[in-house]
């Protein structure tokens, strides 16, 4: 019976995808004899023969409007099976490309760090020669709100030499090139002068460097090279370098890749007037998900990079008096450098608590963090007033950590980038205050986020217009960047 059955149904199926197949070449057949009588198709052929007839084909030859059809409908089935039968095998293609347009700007990248390496040896032989002779850089630049991007410029211009100096464009002049920036001149001059890498800053120099300049830089600051980005840097149609390169005394290092001002602002113009920073409403994504918009960062964050901020970092001697102090320190500014240097100054020790992304998007709400985690690590650890950093701290201070750190003194800002935040009182510091070491401390600068964010808002029409303009650059200097290192 089950054999029967099982035979019954073997036949069933064959009938009727023989049924199928035949109803399949029926429609066909039907379409195109319907589709021959169309005018659309009249016309067609009509134009086929007049153009026929004049390259001389007889007329016994002509096609007729159903083979013309037929034809049709065989090019659009042989398409069809082409797109089903290949056109995985294409997108698979097309994926390898890519992943070796990935391989290629990685080597691009690697073989960039190696230039810029001989360089640096070049030059460091010439400051450890017969001579001793100090090697002397010069950077300038706006650097308004100042990123871990311009901290690792100030890293790699410091490892071409000995000394670095770097020169910081005035409110004017960036005004008249550029447009007003958003940070004032001495929020810009702290935020540089606060950097572990810079051992001498220059206030007031032009956005323009033009020869007069350049010799009164070089002969005052006896500079051997000057330094900047890989970038171009046209104002009016003139390479703002143009005399430091005629003169032999400049020197190119790689872009910071995946992270600039223009990036950050980019951010920031998300958060509007009804959605700004402190309020707990946030956009989400189709899942419901917070988007938080410190994960729109492209920048990569290696092990490397890391080290290298770290370079010269050191473990606390028993005998030194250990400070911490946590926080978000999202988009670092003049505000945390000031509650930082205060803090320091409080012990021999800073050992800075960054709380990881869930935390503080917990602690303020809306879609912060700005900046992720690993970005607001690099920019802690670029600050000279910090000797070490606890990655994704934990929101409350233990017995154990205090212990394992040894901690003498727990503090805090009397100000805070959290505005109305009474959680301090919470179980957050409880442990600290119950042995006697947690301290408030007087905040010595007002600045905060909502400066920032508040400043952006108000000119928003103008920075969007600015913003816009920026990444069309940005993405035109990578194109040509990549396309052109590929092509050769």
């Amino acid at each position: 019976m089950t054999m029967n059955n099982c035979s019954e149904t073997f036949e069933y199926d064959h009938v009727d995808n023989g049924n199928v197949v035949a109803w399949l070449l029926v429609t066909s057949e039907s379409l195109v004899q319907v589709s021959s009588q169309s005018n659309l198709i009249s016309y067609f052929v009509a134009y086929l023969h007049s153009a026929l007839q004049y390259i001389g084909v007889p007329k016994d030859q002509f096609p007729t409007p159903v083979t013309v059809c037929r034809s049709f409908v065989a090019i659009i089935c042989t398409l069809l099976a082409y797109y089903i039968l290949l056109g995985k095998r294409h997108y698979k293609r097309r994926e390898r490309l890519a992943e070796e347009l990935e391989a290629a700007r990685a080597q691009v990248n690697y073989l960039e760090d190696k230039l810029h390496m001989a360089n640096a040896e070049d030059l460091a032989m010439e400051s450890t020669s017969v001579n001793k002779k100090e090697v002397r850089i010069f950077m300038d630049g706006a650097f308004d709100m100042m990123h871990y991007g311009h901290m690792n410029a100030f890293r790699l211009g410091r490892s071409l030499g000995t000394h670095l100096i770097v020169g910081v464009n005035s409110d004017e002049s960036i005004t008249e090139c550029k447009g007003a920036p958003l940070m004032k001149d001495q929020e810009r001059l702290t935020m540089v002068q606060a950097c572990k890498f810079v051992d001498e800053v220059v206030p007031g120099c032009p956005y323009i460097m033009n020869q007069k300049y350049l010799d009164y830089v070089i002969e005052k600051y006896d500079v051997d090279y000057v330094i900047h980005g890989d970038d171009p840097c046209i104002v009016d149609g003139k390479d703002v370098y143009a005399a430091a390169k005629q003169s032999g005394k400049f020197q190119s290092i790689p872009r910071t890749e995946g992270v600039s001002t223009t990036d950050i602002v980019g951010r920031m113009l998300l958060m509007t007037k009804e959605h700004h920073y402190c309020q707990e409403s946030a956009s989400t994504d189709s899942s419901g998900s917070i988007q938080l918009l410190g994960r729109q960062s492209k920048f990569l964050t290696t092990s490397r990079l890391l080290r290298l901020f770290s370079a010269g970092a050191k473990a606390p001697t028993k005998e030194m008096r250990v400070i911490y102090i946590d926080g978000a320190w999202d988009m670092f500014h003049c505000g945390h450098v000031a509650i930082l240097k205060a803090a320091k100054e409080r012990g021999d020790y800073l050992i800075v608590g960054i709380h990881g992304d869930a935390v503080v998007n917990q602690m303020r709400g809306s879609n912060l963090p700005l900046m992720n985690l690993h970005e607001r690590v690099l920019s802690v650890l670029g600050c000279q007033y910090v000797d070490d950093v606890l990655i994704d701290a934990p929101y409350e201070i233990t017995r154990d950590m205090v212990a394992s750190l040894n901690v003498a003194e727990v503090v805090h800002g009397s100000r805070s980038d959290n505005v109305g935040d009474t959680r301090i009182e919470g179980k957050r510091y409880q442990y600290p205050k119950e042995i006697g070491i947690f301290n408030v401390i007087a905040s010595p600068s007002e600045f905060n986020l909502g400066n920032i964010v508040s400043r952006l808002q108000k000119n928003q029409a103008t920075f969007q217009t600015k913003f816009e303009r920026k990444m069309k650059a940005e993405r035109n200097f990578y194109d040509k960047k990549y396309h052109s290192s590929n092509s050769s």
